[in-house]
């Protein structure tokens, strides 16, 4: 497996799918990095020269914030919410979800599994 910028990508991919494999790093941002390093999108992994795969890692490095890095500065980001108790940063230390989706119903993901609460009973059912 060729390894670009810390992480193994997969040998029998294209490239351009290859790279998606980077955290950070998209299909669209993997096919403007290969136009500009000069590869064809339809390579193999396994068939990258060393030349090649050391282009990728420079303009990686030089151009784009990824792996490691990325995830503490998303970290930090959220922990900047959370601390200034702007709306966002409490929806995130609740867990519930930031982006304005209803929590009526559909919010599992985020919520967790369903916690059945005891209902009250009704008022037919006490006479």
């Amino acid at each position: 497996m060729p390894r670009v910028v810390g992480v193994d990508i997969p040998n029998d991919k294209q490239t351009v799918i290859s790279l998606t494999y980077i955290h950070g790093i998209g299909l669209v941002q993997s096919k403007k990095v290969l136009a500009a390093c000069g590869i064809e999108e339809a390579t193999r992994a396994k068939d990258l020269t060393e030349d090649e795969l050391s282009r990728l890692g420079a303009y990686l490095e030089r151009h784009y914030v990824l792996e490691g890095a990325l995830r503490r500065q998303v970290t930090q980001h959220i922990a900047r919410l959370r601390d200034i108790n702007c709306y966002r940063g409490t929806r995130h230390r609740r867990g519930l979800p930031v982006r304005g989706q209803r929590t009526r119903t559909n919010a599992r993901t985020r919520k967790g599994r369903k916690k059945t609460v005891a209902g009250r009973k009704s008022v037919k059912e006490m006479r």
